[in-house]
């Protein structure tokens, strides 16, 4: 049975998608903070995250930020607030949906049935493994350890610097999504961190050059012109 955190302070729309949840057959659990969410997910294995955007102490915001450095599985935003902007932080930081209130509990469960869809799909993709989850990713012939902060390539080590392992992970977090080189640039390096965007292309040349077996035809960080770089799964 799957299991799905809901991170909400209003009691009473965390029991209604708590109940149409579970006779979808799901398995519940709800916490009222960011903290106790972020507890949670460190306690227990979770398929998704239902999150509420307006959170005493810890918004939603920043308990997605900190959800996306530790885990890849799909978090659903839900808010009041309709404004573009909203949505564009949301989805932005890495939320797969963002969804306003009011919403029907069927289109909740709709929407939660086709995000876990979409990633079991993924990690077929990546060959059955559980290539977005725990501390070793792998897919093909790379393969990235988290905490000892190694990449091996057919079996191989291969060396990294530490923002070339920070890029590579970042971009394999977040397999075939497009980032431009100002937004890599912002994510890893920091917004007052000294150099520009292009700091970002010579990082990824490097990396091509220690990971592909032809840089120039990349198998895993490919170019989409006009618009950045994406991990290719």
């Amino acid at each position: 049975m799957k299991k799905i955190l809901i991170i909400e302070d209003d009691q009473s729309i965390a029991n209604l998608q708590r109940d149409y949840l579970e006779l979808s057959g799901y398995a519940v659990r709800i916490v009222e903070s960011g903290a106790e969410g972020l507890k949670a997910l460190k306690e227990e294995e979770f398929s998704l995250v239902i999150l509420d955007i307006m959170l005493p102490g810890m918004d939603g915001f920043e308990v997605l930020r900190t959800i996306r450095e530790q885990e890849e599985l799909p978090v659903l935003l839900v808010s009041a607030r309709s404004e573009e902007i909203y949505k564009i932080n949301g989805l932005g930081l890495g939320a797969d949906d963002y969804i306003t209130k009011p919403f029907s509990s069927g289109e909740l469960v709709a929407r939660v049935n086709a995000h876990l869809n979409k990633y079991e799909r993924m990690k077929e993709r990546f060959g059955g493994a559980q290539a977005n989850t725990g501390t070793t990713l792998r897919v093909r012939g790379l393969e990235i350890h988290k905490d000892s902060r190694r990449v091996f390539v057919n079996g191989s080590e291969v060396a990294m610097a530490q923002k070339e392992f920070e890029l590579l992970l970042f971009l394999f977090q977040h397999a075939n999504r497009v980032f431009g080189k100002e937004e890599l640039f912002e994510r890893i390096w920091g917004m007052d961190a000294m150099g520009d965007a292009s700091t970002v292309t010579v990082h990824i040349a490097r990396i091509r050059e220690k990971i592909e077996d032809t840089p120039s035809k990349p198998q895993y960080i490919g170019t989409v012109w006009g618009a950045g770089y994406r991990f290719i799964v």
